[in-house]
């Protein structure tokens, strides 16, 4: 099990790594060793994802979630297999713990009379900075 908060954790299980050739650090080791992972972890159909984290998740994901509901992270920033590993699943980790959080409802304000003094007061003073832009017509008798 990966914890990620103190209710939720994610069966190892749920989460499929494959490795494949790394494009980045690592020399000729690149073109010999898959470093890179590719982990795929199924959102829509994951029994330890409430349903409320479930579609804050989706909508976090962004590009990285398929229309299956398949979420695709590629870590390849290290050289070492272990450790891009460990990057993927830490990345999981911080995404569905962004997911967790409840966003706080707003509430409804209203803006003081002060505050609307002072931008009526911009307003008209703006105003007048404008009205003395404009040309002056001839004075006629």
């Amino acid at each position: 099990m990966i914890p990620i908060t103190h209710t939720i954790a994610i069966d190892e299980m749920e989460i499929h790594e494959e490795f494949v050739h790394a494009s980045g650090p690592g020399g000729q080791n690149v073109n010999k060793v898959a470093t890179a992972v590719q982990l795929r972890f199924d959102v829509r159909n994951s029994p330890s994802l409430p349903a409320d984290v479930r579609t804050r998740l989706i909508r976090l994901s962004g590009k990285r979630i398929t229309e299956k509901g398949v979420l695709i992270i590629n870590a390849c920033r290290f050289r070492s297999q272990k450790q891009n590993r460990r990057d993927a699943i830490g990345r999981l980790v911080e995404l569905v713990r962004a997911a967790a959080r409840k966003p706080v409802p707003r509430r409804k304000t209203h803006s003081t009379v002060s505050s609307r003094i002072r931008r009526l007061e911009a307003k008209r003073r703006r105003g007048d900075v404008k009205q003395r832009r404009r040309s002056v017509s001839p004075f006629v008798e």
